[in-house]
């Protein structure tokens, strides 16, 4: 699988996202969970976000996407999550789909369908097709929450970048949770420009920087039933 990975390169230099913005993490539009970000979870936080630029703590989003979970309880866990993720894989090839620590980090491009135009926010009808199969396999795995997470390219000024990034997030929550998804496993949050993956200067790194990224995380439930087929609980 080209684009399935476990990536532990990612995850032992993604740590420095315990460093980001403040006025990034100030946007979050669902409800918090309690707890601090740790390393592992970090290097998730890093997967969705791409490059940490800034200071400030994140521990209100890393909170949504929690730790690891270790054991047999994190085996059982990874069997879940690993069998999602190829599933997603196999119903949208262009995609980016990445196993980090507990979680699945996706990342869209236009040959994935989902993407923005500048200054755009609406889901185009390519876009519509790739969420359309990303909801069925949501769908299948209930007992998982969905972060999105909006960026753009460093075009406009950094106001106008932050509430388009918010539209483009909630664009896309919005979209999911029409297609019958409930709407306490979604977190919204958003980045503006602050957060690229890839090089402004150019049209192409533009263009992919104007993105939404997703991640999937176990919830309460999944951990608290493997813990206990595991006997850890």
């Amino acid at each position: 699988m080209k684009n399935y990975k476990s990536n532990i390169a990612l995850t032992l230099s993604l740590v420095l996202v315990l460093m980001t913005s403040c006025k990034a993490v100030d946007n979050a539009n669902n409800k918090q969970k309690g707890g601090v970000i740790g390393a592992t979870g970090g290097a998730l936080l890093g997967a969705i976000i791409g490059n940490n630029v800034g200071s400030g703590n994140n521990s209100e989003l890393g909170a949504v996407i929690g730790g690891v979970v270790g054991g047999g309880a994190g085996v059982l866990i990874g069997n879940k999550m690993d069998k999602q993720a190829q599933e997603i894989e196999q119903e949208i090839p262009g995609a980016t789909v990445e196993r980090v620590d507990d979680g699945i980090v996706l990342t869209f491009d236009e040959q994935s369908g989902v993407y923005f135009d500048t200054e755009k926010y609406n889901v185009n009808s390519k876009s519509q097709e790739t969420l359309n199969k990303l909801a069925s396999v949501f769908s299948e795995y209930p007992e998982t929450n969905i972060l999105v997470v909006g960026h753009t390219d460093s075009s406009g000024n950094d106001a106008y970048n932050m509430t388009l990034s918010k539209n483009r997030a909630e664009a896309v929550t919005n979209y999911l949770m029409a297609k019958g998804l409930s709407s306490g496993r979604f977190t919204t949050h958003w980045f503006g420009e602050e957060q690229p993956m890839y090089d402004n200067t150019t049209a192409e790194g533009r263009s992919k920087n104007r993105r939404v990224n997703i991640a999937i995380v176990p919830n309460e439930t999944m951990v608290k039933d493997a813990e206990k087929e595991a006997g850890t609980n």
